[in-house]
């Protein structure tokens, strides 16, 4: 008898945590990352990371405009960012943008032994495969510095800022931490990457153009980032206690 009453105010107390919306707004609440969404979070985050590095290889040219490939997804790199520090905090988010960087690692140091393997007689497209995926180290070295400094900012920066308005002005907190995180990003890779490649107005075009470009973007996405953020604060159960 005493087991059935647990069992039923455990559940009574568990309905009312998952579907109550009265979130206090002067409380700093963050989920835990043990289960729930976090783990699928995490593997786009890592899948957007991986994909826009080898998107970023190849230079583009709108007109006057001058970008990389990776200006199409990197950017939603930053919003899965966003959702993850908001929702599960800093430490947990850390823990993501470190497996992400190790993945990028592996990668590079895959394309490296598949770039230097002997090739097979047949197969006429060693110079195609070394041109597109091939191991360049500044590359590497700059979409990794670049992405480990624009990220643990972004995220440091809206922990710190939901600390002072706890769960008021989530739009304060995504567009603050999008504006330091994406510079550090922008400028430290470009600077690393294409810095004597591109130099005078070009460089600075292709920074500055980069950051609008990507910051604005995130902007944008704020009416899609906004309900996600709630519907995954909505789901998980410990964000509320």
């Amino acid at each position: 008898m005493r087991v059935d009453i647990y069992i039923q105010e455990y559940a009574v107390v568990e309905y009312r945590i998952v579907t109550t919306t009265n979130i206090d707004q002067n409380k700093v609440h963050f989920a835990k990352e043990a289960n729930g969404y976090y783990p699928y979070l995490l593997a786009i985050f890592c899948g957007l990371l991986l994909i826009s590095n080898i998107g970023a290889v190849k230079l583009i040219e709108f007109g006057p405009i001058i970008t990389d490939g990776g200006a199409f997804l990197f950017p939603l790199v930053y919003v899965v960012g966003d959702v993850l520090s908001e929702v599960y905090g800093f430490k947990a988010t850390r823990r993501a943008i470190f497996t992400a960087f190790s993945l990028s690692i592996l990668a590079s140091i895959t394309f490296l032994l598949i770039q230097y393997s002997p090739a097979a007689n047949q197969w006429e497209n060693q110079s195609s495969f070394e041109a597109i995926l091939g191991f360049v180290p500044q590359i590497v070295l700059a979409s990794i510095s670049g992405f480990l400094s624009g990220q643990l900012l972004n995220s440091y920066v809206l922990v710190k800022i939901k600390q002072k308005t706890k769960e008021k002005k989530l739009w304060l907190r995504l567009i603050g931490s999008t504006v330091v995180g994406e510079f550090a990003d922008t400028f430290v890779f470009c600077f690393i990457a294409f810095y004597g490649i591109l130099t005078g107005f070009d460089f600075l075009k292709y920074v500055l153009i980069g950051y609008i470009y990507k910051t604005l973007l995130e902007v944008v996405l704020l009416p899609i980032t906004y309900p996600v953020i709630k519907f995954i604060k909505t789901k998980e159960i410990s964000y509320r206690l």
